[in-house]
C-alpha cells in the first residue's frame, strides 16, 4: 500500500501508512497572535481526522490547544518530554477530548498497528515561548510502515543529522518560516537542500513556507513568503540530483516516489 502524504500548510501534513493515519503540528486558524493565513484555504474537517498527532515542539504555530480540540477524541498525541508539564492545556484536552497523550524523547520508538513512530532530534529552541523556564526537546519523527517518511518538524542543520535520522525515503522538511529572517535553527531553502544531500531520501515534500505572515509586513520582502519552495526546488536539483521534489499545493496529496 503506498503512502499518501497531503500538505494542509505551514507544518500541517497528514502522512498515511498502513491504514493508520498520522496528523503532523496541525494548525486550523486564519490569525493568530500576530500571524494571518495568507495562502490556501483553510483546512476542512477532513484535516482533522487522524489516529495520530506528532507535534514536534512547543511553539505555539507547532503545538496550537485550539487545534488539537479538532482532532477526534481518543486519538493518540505524541508529544516531546515535558509537553504536559510545560503547557497544561494538554490535560484538559486528555480530560474532555480522551486524547492519548505518549510523551518521547529522541530515540524513543512507539508503535501504532503495523507501523512504528521513532523520536529523532531537531536543532530548535522547543520551549514553551514566552512562558516559563520549562524545557521540552524539539524533535523530528521517522514513521515507518510501508515507506520511511521523515517529517523534520522544525530544525537547523546538524552534523549528525543522517546518522541521527536515520534512513529514510521521504523527506517532509520545513524550507521557510512566517517572517522575513530565519536563524540558523531553521533550514531555509538552500539549506533543507543540503540537508537532502545528507539524508539521501528518494523523495521530499517542502513545507513550513507561503502559509502565514506578520500582519502589516506584506511588503517586507514578500519573496521570503513566496519563494521558498521553488527555491528549494531549484538548489534540491542541483545539490541532490536524485531526489524527485514534490512541491504541493495547499490541500494537494501524492503517492511519493519510494512510498511502497
Amino acid at each position: 500500500m503506498p503512502v499518501e502524504i497531503t500538505w494542509w500548510g505551514h507544518a500541517t501534513c497528514t502522512i498515511e501508512d498502513s491504514g493508520v493515519r498520522f496528523l503532523t503540528d496541525p494548525l486550523f486558524v486564519r490569525r493568530f497572535a500576530h500571524l494571518r493565513r495568507r495562502r490556501g484555504a483553510l483546512p476542512g474537517p477532513d484535516a482533522a481526522v487522524a489516529d495520530v498527532v506528532l507535534i514536534s515542539h512547543l511553539h505555539s504555530d507547532h503545538l496550537h490547544l485550539p487545534s488539537l480540540a479538532r482532532v477526534a477524541p481518543g486519538a493518540r498525541l505524541i508529544v516531546p518530554r515535558g509537553s504536559v508539564r510545560a503547557v497544561p492545556g494538554l490535560r484538559m484536552l486528555r480530560r474532555v477530548r480522551g486524547l492519548r497523550i505518549t510523551e518521547v524523547v529522541a530515540g524513543d520508538e512507539v508503535r501504532v498497528g503495523e507501523v512504528r513512530v521513532r523520536a529523532v532530534p531537531a536543532l530548535h529552541d522547543g520551549r514553551r515561548l514566552p512562558l516559563g523556564p520549562h524545557r521540552s526537546p524539539a524533535l523530528g519523527y521517522v514513521v515507518e510502515g510501508a515507506a520511511r517518511t521523515y517529517f523534520a518538524g522544525d530544525t537547523g542543520l546538524f552534523d549528525d543529522m543522517a546518522e541521527a535520522v536515520g534512513p529514510v525515503d521521504v523527506a517532509l522538511l520545513p524550507v521557510g518560516g512566517w517572517g522575513p529572517y530565519l536563524g540558523h535553527e531553521h533550514l531555509d531553502a538552500g539549506r533543507a537542500a543540503e540537508a537532502l544531500a545528507r539524508l539521501e531520501p528518494r523523495s521530499a515534500v517542502p513545507v513550513h513556507y507561503g502559509t502565514y505572515w506578520p500582519i502589516g509586513m506584506d511588503g517586507i520582502r514578500p519573496h521570503e513568503f513566496h519563494a521558498p519552495g521553488e527555491e528549494f526546488e531549484r538548489k534540491a536539483a542541483l545539490r541532490a540530483p536524485g531526489v524527485v521534489v514534490h512541491r504541493l499545493a495547499h490541500g494537494e496529496r501524492v503517492r511519493p516516489e519510494g512510498s511502497g
